[in-house]
């Protein structure tokens, strides 16, 4: 499938660009904001693809600006299609509940969905009509409230309740799904199956996750919600926060280390070696929890962003045990730095399904 996509450096066209790399498809085509202008520009960027994704838009700004931008916006798609020899077979506007609901915004959410339809005359419009937005690495106080709660927790703030009402939340892997048609059997879901909350529930929610997640503890993850508002939570805490320390117990018999205390669900663990030199991973997840503890040895965990370019690394040690967890959506490697043989520890929230492995290939690089 090859895609094209505006908007594709923000929070929805992030989670878009890495489920194409989970899927194994081409890396999408990003129009740029600055071309959008030019509509020889788009046109040679959408040109020959088989969907393109509008998903470029303004949440927040002046009642004049939400409604000139995201109308601008839509037009400017518009002109870079009706110059393509061979346009896209589908078009796909992220939309949302909220458009034509007489504000500014659901306003002019309409109004750009009408401008991209009258385009459309050699394509299909598809006018996905998306709820509440939440997912790793959105942005606090701009894409969700469960960016700001995550945010605020994470540095030590409480999250504040301005105003109280009922939530749908769908993650953003979700919506992903859906807008670009993925085949099921996933760690997403297209149908888009919400979190119905109120916002004090919300927020005492991720509240306590991040109180037992303080301790070194794995909060409970009783569903797909919980599992996802947790690495939420951990997108925000990420690198700053770790590694984590693990207490050390030790007598005359030898030692005791407590590598995970999960409240709520077993898991799996497990243990390898390597030998000197052997790196182990080079891989992401999309929703696994996964921990990784280095026991006997000395190695380097390194992690890179699905898309981004900076590798985060720690050096760790047997010596002074402590547990790194994997974010989602970030490759990993374990590497033995030593001279003799790593021993590690790993845990991860679900039993490893080979049907359903959730585990993609991805080198972190240098």
């Amino acid at each position: 499938m090859r895609l094209a996509v505006t908007g594709a450096g923000g929070f929805l066209g992030w989670h878009v660009r890495v489920l194409a790399r989970a899927l194994g498809w081409p890396e999408p085509v990003a129009v740029p904001r600055a071309e959008l202008a030019d509509p020889a520009a788009v046109a040679a960027r959408v040109d020959g693809t088989d969907r393109l994704l509008h998903l470029a838009g303004v949440n927040r700004s002046g009642d004049g600006r939400i409604t000139h931008d995201n109308v601008a916006l839509a037009r400017a798609v518009a002109r870079g299609l009706r110059r393509c020899a061979a346009p896209p077979k589908t078009v796909v506007y992220a939309n949302s509940v909220h458009a034509g609901n007489g504000t500014p915004y659901g306003d002019a959410k309409a109004a750009a969905a009408e401008v991209l339809a009258e385009a459309c005359a050699d394509a299909e419009l598809v006018d996905v009509r998306l709820p509440n937005l939440y997912g790793e690495h959105g942005r606090p106080f701009y894409n969700s409230v469960v960016a700001t709660f995550c945010y605020q927790l994470a540095s030590d703030a409480r999250p504040r309740v301005e105003q109280d009402r009922e939530l749908d939340l769908v993650h953003v892997g979700d919506a992903a799904a859906l807008l670009v048609d993925a085949p099921p059997g996933g760690a997403w879901d297209a149908r888009l199956p919400a979190l119905r909350i109120g916002v004090a529930a919300l927020a005492d929610k991720l509240a306590a996750m991040a109180a037992t997640y303080g301790t070194g503890e794995i909060p409970p993850l009783h569903d797909r919600h919980d599992v996802r508002l947790f690495n939420t939570y951990r997108s925000h805490c990420f690198p700053g926060r770790y590694p984590l320390p693990l207490v050390r117990h030790t007598d005359a018999r030898g030692e005791l280390v407590e590598l995970v205390r999960a409240r709520g669900g077993a898991g799996q663990a497990f243990c390898s070696t390597s030998r000197p030199g052997v790196t182990r991973g080079d891989h992401f997840h999309l929703a696994k929890v996964e921990r990784f503890a280095v026991l006997r040895g000395t190695a380097e965990i390194a992690l890179r962003r699905v898309g981004g370019t900076g590798v985060v690394r720690f050096a760790v040690s047997g010596e002074r045990p402590v547990v790194v967890d994997m974010p989602t959506m970030w490759a990993h490697r374990i590497t033995n730095t030593g001279r003799a043989e790593l021993l590690t520890a790993f845990w991860a929230n679900e039993v490893y399904d080979p049907e359903q492995p959730d585990t993609y290939p991805e080198p972190v690089g240098a």
